[in-house]
C-alpha cells in the first residue's frame, strides 16, 4: 500500500517514484507510454499514480521534443449538426493515435478566427484544422509565420493555405438547380443569411445563380434574412412576413435544412401546399429533412468523411508525408417530397 504524500501540496512525480521505489526517470518513462519500460512496470507505476492522484504533465515533453501532442481544429459553430458530425469523424479517427483536439468556434467571424488563430498557435499545435477557404489576410500571415500544417475542410479554396478536404458549395448547387428546372420551376428564390457573413452560403448562392444562367432562367430573387448563423426561425419569419406572396416563386432554394423547415412549417400554417404552390428545397441532409412530413429535397454532405478523411492526412503529415492534399468529398441531390 502506498502512503499518500502531505495533500497541501501538489503531488509530484518524485512522490510516485518514492510510493513504488523507482527512479524518476523510469516513472517519467512508464507515464508517458514508453514501450521500452517493461509492462509490469508501466502497470506498476500507473497504479500508484492513480491512488496517489498524479496527473502527468505534458508540458516538459511537449518543450522537449516541440510535440504539443494536440491538433487545433477550428469551426463556425458547434450547434450545426453537421459540424459536430465533421469533429466526431475527426475525433473517432484520431482516438489511437494519442492526440487531443483543442477546439474553438469561431461563430461565423473571420475576425474572430484571427483571434483564435494567435492564440492556438502559442500553445504549439502539431496541426491546425480550419473551416473554409476564405481568412483575413493577418491569419494567412499568422500561418505562414508559424510553419504550422494546416488543413482547410468544407471547402475547395482556389489558393489553400496547404491541405485540403472539403467540396464546392458553388457547384453542389447545379443538379439541384436543374432538377428544379426541369420539374418546370423557372423562377426561383435563394433564402440565406447576410452573404458577407456566411461565405459557404454565398458560395451556394454563387452557385445557383451560375446554374440559372446556364439554364437560361430568370435570375432568381436573393432574400437575406439577417446574419449567419440562420435558423428554422429564420426561415419561418421569412416566409411568415412575405405570406402568400411567396407562392410568386416556384421554388424557395434555401442555404440549409434547418431554414427551409422552418419556411415549410410557416407555408403549411398559410394553408400554402407544398410541393404544389411552391417546392422548398435545403442543404446539408441534416436529419430534420429525412424525418420532416414531407421529406426535405437537400443537397447531401459528406460531414463525417471530412471529419475522417482529415484525420487521414493528419495522420500521413505526422509520418512525414510533405506533398499537400487536395481531396474532393463530392456532393449528391438527394430527393424528397418538397420538390
Amino acid at each position: 500500500m502506498t502512503t499518500p504524500p502531505d495533500m497541501t501540496r501538489r503531488v509530484t512525480m518524485r512522490d510516485v517514484a518514492r510510493a513504488v521505489d523507482m527512479s524518476p526517470m523510469t516513472v517519467s518513462r512508464a507515464l508517458r507510454g514508453d514501450q521500452t519500460v517493461n509492462p509490469d512496470t508501466r502497470e506498476k507505476v500507473q497504479a500508484a499514480a492513480t491512488q496517489l492522484g498524479y496527473v502527468y504533465d505534458t508540458t516538459a515533453q511537449a518543450f522537449r521534443t516541440q510535440k504539443s501532442g494536440f491538433v487545433a481544429v477550428i469551426l463556425p459553430s458547434i450547434n450545426n449538426a453537421n459540424f459536430a458530425e465533421t469533429y466526431r469523424g475527426l475525433t473517432d479517427a484520431l482516438v489511437e493515435s494519442g492526440l487531443q483536439i483543442l477546439l474553438g468556434s469561431t461563430g461565423y467571424s473571420v475576425e474572430k478566427e484571427e483571434a483564435l488563430v494567435r492564440q492556438l498557435l502559442a500553445r504549439n499545435p502539431q496541426a491546425i484544422v480550419l473551416t473554409g477557404g476564405h481568412h483575413t489576410d493577418e491569419t494567412r500571415a499568422l500561418l505562414a509565420g508559424a510553419r504550422v500544417p494546416v488543413v482547410e475542410v468544407w471547402d475547395l479554396p482556389s489558393d489553400p493555405l496547404g491541405h485540403v478536404v472539403g467540396f464546392s458549395n458553388a457547384d453542389a448547387m447545379t443538379d439541384l438547380v436543374r432538377h428544379l428546372a426541369d420539374g418546370g420551376r423557372r423562377h426561383l428564390a435563394f433564402l440565406g443569411a447576410e452573404p458577407e457573413t456566411d461565405r459557404r452560403g454565398a458560395a451556394r448562392l454563387d452557385g445557383l445563380l451560375a446554374a440559372a444562367a446556364d439554364l437560361n432562367l430568370p435570375p432568381p430573387k436573393v432574400i437575406a434574412a439577417g446574419p449567419a448563423p440562420i435558423s428554422m426561425r429564420h426561415g419561418a419569419s421569412v416566409v411568415t412576413d412575405m405570406g402568400r406572396d411567396v407562392t410568386d416563386f416556384n421554388a424557395l432554394v434555401c442555404v440549409s435544412d434547418p431554414v427551409a423547415f422552418g419556411a415549410m412549417t410557416a407555408c403549411q400554417r398559410l394553408g400554402i401546399k407544398v410541393p404544389e404552390q411552391i417546392a422548398i428545397t435545403g442543404f446539408g441532409h441534416f436529419e430534420v429533412a429525412a424525418v420532416s412530413n414531407p421529406r426535405i429535397t437537400t443537397v447531401g454532405v459528406y460531414a463525417s468523411q471530412i471529419g475522417s478523411r482529415t484525420a487521414a492526412v493528419l495522420q500521413d503529415i505526422f509520418a512525414g508525408q510533405t506533398s499537400p492534399q487536395f481531396i474532393d468529398v463530392g456532393s449528391e441531390l438527394i430527393l424528397g417530397e418538397t420538390s
